[in-house]
């Protein structure tokens, strides 16, 4: 099948040195953590270090017996039974004393290592995982329920790491070495990809992996979460659907892209909706979506495409709502005269910890972009353009929440005037550590996008659901 897997004799295959006896690698007891640096570089400590040596033995003489360009040409699921095969034939030449739970353990991973992503195979297959952090060849960290937790799963050794992080990024056409030492890339799944390299990380390359759930979410579950309350979620969807132009604030890792999609599956499915991102990882819910998503230099340091230049490029491409996934530098100008002219309904996402910071930041990144505008225009394109601010936030015991509905009202001198809508009350906290709250009204009934509701046939659902919202907690 391989071309050169008819001429393989497991039982010639000859180890390159003697391979080390292992007693019952599955029995091995766990040792306790170690706590110098050269001790907390050595394998995990259900994995002895002939363990590996084994497994790179196996590996080298499996790259030999295999024909690369056959491999290619079959199906991912037949690939990886012949592999399987082949590496099993090699492991029982080399008669090395190992249970068949960790033969098994060792093929799969080899497996892994050819055709997918190596030691994170196993965390990418879960759904609870919402980050992987892989720090060198040290163990991978993840992050599940907000809780940052060290597995015992860990590259061989930076080698292998890189090799890994090579291939996440060439599938979307980029790369990453010594003179690319940075890259964002992604997952055919969406997820977020971020690499840096030597000589930039001192350990050996870092890779960090933002996970999304492969359901797409609907605020109704946000609600089941404890996000926002059921008011509070029909509150947002007719924000959604009346056009209001929406600023999603908060910090790294507070669910501001989930929040975004969660936005989106309110939008009428006959608007036109073209998305700008650095890395494509939005997963909108309508049918007429056109995706774009910026390009950095090649080798050569030409031909990058910036995310000014794609905001610039889509105004000409009849849009009816322009949405970016992440507002970072002076895109943030061209995202504001399309919410003021014409494209109602835009939507961005920005890094800020509350809604008055928000359009402070907004107002920064236009400054830093060169443009020469006074304060007090900018701030009034900014107060004209942006209809409403959600701001959501990761507490510190891991829970996110939408921590702010808030209308961006206008101008006072120089001085925006916002009036939040809902907002989020922390009471205390119970013996688990968990934090305990609500989110209350704050009782105005009247918000000033009453008319654009009213245009659009939705201000008896908006005066039922903040009637319904005064003093309740959820």
């Amino acid at each position: 099948m391989f071309g050169k897997r008819d001429s393989l004799n497991p039982l010639k295959v000859a180890p390159a040195q003697p391979v080390p006896q292992v007693t019952h690698l599955a029995a091995v007891p766990k040792e306790p953590e170690p706590a110098s640096v050269e001790e907390k570089r050595k394998p995990a400590p259900d994995r002895p270090a002939v363990y590996y040596d084994l497994k790179k033995e196996i590996f080298s003489a499996l790259l030999e017996a295999i024909d690369v360009t056959q491999l290619s040409l079959m199906e991912a699921e037949e690939a990886r039974q012949e592999i399987r095969s082949i590496a099993g034939d090699i492991l029982a030449a080399k008669k090395a004393v190992v249970s068949a739970a960790a033969q098994d353990e060792m093929v799969e991973e080899i497996c892994n290592d050819v055709l997918g992503y190596g030691p994170l195979e196993p965390l990418l297959a879960r759904d609870d995982i919402a980050d992987i952090m892989v720090n060198g060849s040290d163990p991978i960290y993840i992050e599940v329920s907000g809780r940052t937790i060290q597995t015992d799963i860990r590259f061989r050794d930076n080698t292998q790491l890189l090799n890994i992080c090579q291939r996440i990024v060439s599938q979307v056409g980029r790369r990453v070495d010594e003179s690319s030492p940075i890259c964002d890339a992604r997952l055919p799944d969406g997820s977020r990809v971020n690499v840096i390299v030597p000589p930039l990380a001192l350990n050996g390359p870092t890779l960090t992996i933002r996970r999304f759930k492969k359901d797409k979410l609907r605020l109704d579950q946000l609600v089941q979460f404890g996000a926002i309350t059921p008011e509070g979620a029909e509150l947002l969807k007719i924000i959604s659907r009346v056009r209001c132009n929406v600023l999603i604030s908060g910090g790294t890792g507070s669910g501001k892209t989930t929040l975004l999609n969660c936005l989106t599956g309110y939008v009428d499915p006959e608007e036109r909706i073209i998305t700008c991102e650095d890395s494509a990882e939005l997963q909108l819910q309508q049918p007429h979506v056109v995706r774009l998503e910026t390009r950095p230099p090649n080798i050569e340091g030409m031909g990058e495409i910036t995310m000014r230049q794609l905001v610039k490029n889509c105004l000409r491409m009849r849009p009816e709502r322009i949405i970016v996934g992440e507002v970072r530098g002076p895109e943030a100008f061209d995202l504001l005269q399309a919410m003021n002219t014409g494209h109602d309904g835009s939507m961005g996402t920005l890094h800020a910890n509350t809604p008055r910071e928000a359009l402070s930041r907004l107002e920064s990144m236009i400054t830093m972009g060169g443009f020469t505008l006074p304060s007090k225009t900018i701030r009034e394109m900014a107060v004209s353009s942006i209809d409403i601010i959600v701001q959501a936030a990761r507490l510190r015991d891991g829970s996110r929440r939408i921590t702010h509905i808030t209308e961006v009202v206008g101008l006072e001198g120089e001085v925006p005037i916002l009036q939040d809508l809902f907002v989020y009350e922390m009471t205390g906290e119970d013996a688990k550590g968990n934090i305990i709250g609500r989110h209350r009204s704050t009782g105005i009934v009247r918000p000033a996008f009453w008319d654009r509701a009213r245009y659009y046939g939705e201000e008896k659902r908006l005066l039922a659901a903040l009637e319904a919202a005064q003093d309740r907690a959820f």
